[in-house]
């Protein structure tokens, strides 16, 4: 008969008598122990396997008036066993089971009794010796848990190896259910994760323990959990661990001792021989120490002697990258600066984005006393605050840190606004950790509300209100709203922007009402892009049907680009099956007096759509482009966006804007009446991985265009370039066994962006070019630790990839032409599964891997876009 019908024993549901050991009396259980770790996604690749049997003897030593009793638990001749080797095929027979033993000290440590206080299947108090190994520990308080148990049915919060975990029981005859909801334990050594949950790890525990109590006795018990775990964005890749423990009464008890005497538990304890003190019964957490990783400064001489040229986009240098932030966070404050003292200038960069994301104590420390803001490159001092700013579990050291570099100090321009931004960032990650109570983020948004106040410079305030965008804090609401109203053209349009980095449930009505304002010019007259991007926060935002319907008879009177783009807009969101408006924008349409050709025949050339990019089980990626033209046919503005969505969460991976204005007056256009003319500029602005970068401008002014245009290098304007730590999870399971496994999941990436303008005033043509380079290394591993056996199973993951954006714009006649080109190089990705296992000084690893490519491609944009550019681009030829 299955172990599992055995135990489910029929009956009727109802309360069993209270659980109890009779005194003087011994009783003798078999304990065994299955444990498995394996790949699902490869399931070819055996994984491990550890299975342990013991003898258990349970004595009362002493019982109160009120019935809790003291336990002696202890364990006897445990041997354990693994499979030593590897299958070829799936169809050969598995090898015979190895055994394995403990050295003479676990043994001994093993075999020490242990001491529960116990009151009808609860476990009051748990003592034993503190001083011994961890993992010997663990193991008893897994054997202690099984005891964790009550007698009737109902939900509760028990503590045992676990942690603190809500538990429901169901009770009949001679059986208890006991089903434990292991997502709501707390322990207090968790470990961490990123902010952003699309770059963690799915978890789905279940732990089902089954008992049979037979005359107030337990009998037998058998407890099966699993775990089943892969990164957020790839379930593909995933491990599994599966847990099975029984505990079995042998024989009927046995006279054993008599029962201490005591008017306490306190007495009883002080009258044993063995050592004990009052212990947690949680799990502790055991690191396991490396025996062959290379020591940083035998690992930097090997880096440093090959003179490798490090190129951020490929998968090689993200690969070190995190090799070195592992390397970093075992490091001290000495070594990490004296590391960054004697890096090569060419590595300096590599170096200080790695320590910034180790974010050890002793990393932030060698930051601090290395970085001098006076003294530095600005590229160096940027290429540390947009690695805080992109950190995916900041600190508050971090925060401090930044913001103490930039406390009062005569700073270069962009440096001073490349710390505004990662300052908003580092404060919008901290809240989400729930540290917005913190001394350094009251700092923090301090630090941007008296720099916004105190800007005096248009462009000072445009940092600020787009710093105040990445920290998304709702109680600066009201600041971006009276800037949106009153403010200046550049001013309006950064608070808007900011505005439309809020989630829903922070557009408040107050936010809608202003909204509604700008768009329909209640007080005064805005800019175009200003106006629309305010009908963008009501349309993104559970609009109401009646804005919908006052947009849509405002676009009759807007500009033929302005009303074409706006009703673009509308139409493309009927196509986005997560677009918050779908639904109410398909009723309103179905009524034929605003949906017909008077609303819909805008003959401008402006556009916006916006379409899935890669849809996989796991995720949903997008690509988005805006084009606002002038009513003579130049670009006004250009939006590109890559999002990626995945249950429920969405994260916008790159957003590119690229603005230009006044360029209708060096072709001798003049503007409309009433409308001032608008100073000549090009400028873009880019967010990555949900933060605002500094701006950047391209030219300011007609002296400006023509010296660059005359003295021009040719070469492209650096966006972002560097490696970022986009995923960085650590996660310790204690099981129910006591053993444990810890979850490790980091995910590298290597990021060239740069972006180009040329305008040729003799050609009179316009280019535009954005190139991103990257590369993504993602390394998940499950370590499982025992005092018989470590194994570790691994999944590396890497794909390089490579995206141009490019844009052509010929404005020698009349209509302007303008052509748009996104093209993606193939992607080259590889996949290794690795098992490693090691047993006393026995070991070994077995990998297999898998590689192959997505082959290119070019997005055909839409139709009227294909044309333009097969007459622009054979008239190059």
């Amino acid at each position: 008969m299955d172990n599992r019908q055995w135990l489910l024993t029929a009956g009727q549901r109802g309360d069993l008598q209270p659980l109890s050991f009779q005194p003087g009396m011994l009783y003798g259980y078999h304990y065994s122990l299955d444990v498995r770790l394996e790949h699902t996604s490869l399931p070819a690749l055996r994984g491990a396997r550890l299975q342990a049997e013991a003898s258990v003897q349970l004595r009362r030593l002493w019982r109160d008036t009120g019935g809790e009793e003291l336990l002696q638990v202890q364990i006897h001749d445990l041997k354990a066993q693994h499979q030593p080797k590897e299958e070829r095929s799936e169809d050969s027979p598995r090898g015979p089971l190895a055994g394995i033993g403990l050295s003479q000290k676990e043994q001994a440590e093993l075999q020490q009794p242990v001491f529960i206080s116990w009151s009808s299947g609860k476990v009051k108090a748990f003592h034993g010796d503190g001083a011994e190994s961890i993992l010997i520990s663990n193991l008893k308080r897994g054997v202690v848990s099984l005891l964790q148990l009550q007698p009737h049915a109902g939900t509760t919060v028990e503590e045992d190896v676990s942690g603190s975990c809500q538990v429901t029981y169901t009770v009949s005859s001679h059986s208890i259910t006991k089903t434990k909801d292991l997502l709501s334990c707390t322990n207090p050594h968790s470990g961490f994760t990123s902010v952003n949950k699309m770059f963690g790890v799915r978890w789905q525990p279940s732990s089902i323990s089954q008992y049979v109590v037979k005359d107030s006795l337990l009998q037998a018990v058998l407890a099966e959990e699993s775990h089943v775990l892969s990164p957020a964005l790839r379930s593909t890749t995933s491990i599994k661990i599966s847990s099975r423990q029984q505990l079995q009464l042998v024989s009927p008890p046995m006279p054993g001792p008599a029962e201490v005497t005591g008017q306490s538990l306190k007495d009883v304890l002080a009258g044993t021989k063995e050592q004990h003190q009052p212990l947690g019964m949680a799990s502790l957490p055991f690191r396991r120490v490396c025996t062959h990783c290379p020591s940083l400064r035998a690992y930097l001489k090997a880096f440093d002697s090959q003179r490798v040229k490090i190129d951020t986009s490929k998968a090689a240098t993200t690969w070190q990258f995190q090799r070195f932030i592992q390397m970093l966070r075992s490091t001290e404050k000495r070594d990490v600066l004296q590391l960054l003292r004697r890096a090569p200038e060419e590595m300096l960069p590599f170096v200080v984005e790695a320590a910034v994301a180790a974010q050890s104590v002793a990393s932030l420390a060698a930051l601090s006393d290395f970085l001098d803001f006076s003294k530095e490159p600005t590229s160096l001092l940027e290429t540390f605050l947009y690695s805080a700013a992109f950190s995916p579990r900041p600190s508050g050291e971090l925060l401090r840190l930044v913001l103490d570099k930039l406390d009062g100090k005569q700073l270069a321009p962009e440096v001073r606004e490349t710390g505004v931004v990662a300052v908003g960032s580092l404060v919008s990650k901290l809240c989400q950790q729930q540290l917005c109570g913190l001394q350094e983020v009251e700092r923090g948004v301090e630090t941007i509300l008296v720099g916004l106040r105190s800007a005096e410079e248009e462009s000072q305030v445009v940092i600020y209100l787009l710093a105040l965008g990445n920290a998304m804090l709702p109680k600066t609401i009201p600041n971006l709203l009276d800037f949106a109203e009153e403010g200046p053209a550049a001013v309006s349009a950064a608070a808007i922007s900011a505005l439309r980095r809020f989630p829903a449930q922070h557009i408040s009505s107050e936010v809608k009402q202003a909204m509604r304002r700008i768009f329909h010019e209640k007080r005064k007259s805005y800019e175009k892009t200003c106006r629309l991007a305010a009908a963008e926060i009501l349309l993104d935002n559970e609009p109401s049907p009646m804005d919908i319907i006052n947009i849509l008879l405002a676009a009759n009177e807007l500009e033929v680009e302005m009303a074409t783009f706006l009703l673009l807009k509308i139409q493309s969101s009927l196509h986005a099956d997560h677009h918050p408006a779908r639904k109410i924008m398909k009723d309103i349409l179905r009524d034929p007096r605003i949906n017909n050709y008077h609303f819909f025949s805008k003959a401008g050339i402006s556009s916006s759509f916006s379409g899935p990019l890669t849809v996989t089980q796991d995720l949903l990626s997008t690509f988005g482009l805006d084009l606002l033209f002038l009513e003579g046919g130049l670009l006004r503005k250009s939006i590109s966006d890559f999002s990626l969505l995945s249950r429920g969460q969405q994260l916008r991976a790159a957003q590119v804007t690229i603005e230009a204005q006044g360029l209708e007056s060096m072709l001798g256009e003049n503007t409309l009446e009433g409308e001032e003319e608008p100073e000549l500029m090009a400028g873009m602005s880019a967010i990555f991985f949900d933060v605002q970068l500094r701006p950047i401008i391209f030219f300011q002014g007609y002296t400006d265009i023509m010296t660059k245009v005359l003295l021009s290098s040719g070469e492209p304007t650096s966006v972002v370039k560097g490696n970022l730590l986009l995923m960085d999870h650590h996660q310790v399971i204690p099981l129910q066994s006591g053993l444990q496994v810890t979850i490790k999941l980091q995910g590298g990436l290597g990021l060239d962006v740069s972006a180009d303008m040329d305008v040729s005033i003799w050609e009179q043509e316009l280019k535009t070019n954005m190139n991103a380079r990257g590369s993504l290394t993602i390394d998940f591993q499950a370590e499982l630790d025992s005092p018989f056996l470590q194994a570790t199973l691994r999944s590396q993951m890497e794909l390089e990839t490579s995206v141009h954006f490019d844009t052509i714009l010929r404005f020698s006649g009349s209509p302007v032409l303008m052509c748009l080109q996104l093209r993606e190089e193939q992607v080259p990705y590889r996949e290794m599964f690795t098992v490693s296992k090691s047993a006393g000084s026995w070991s070994i690893t077995t990998r297999k891997g898998r590689r192959g490519s997505v082959p290119g491609r070019e997005l055909a944009l839409h139709r009227a876009n294909s044309k333009v550019c097969s007459l622009l681009l054979t008239a190059e030829e």
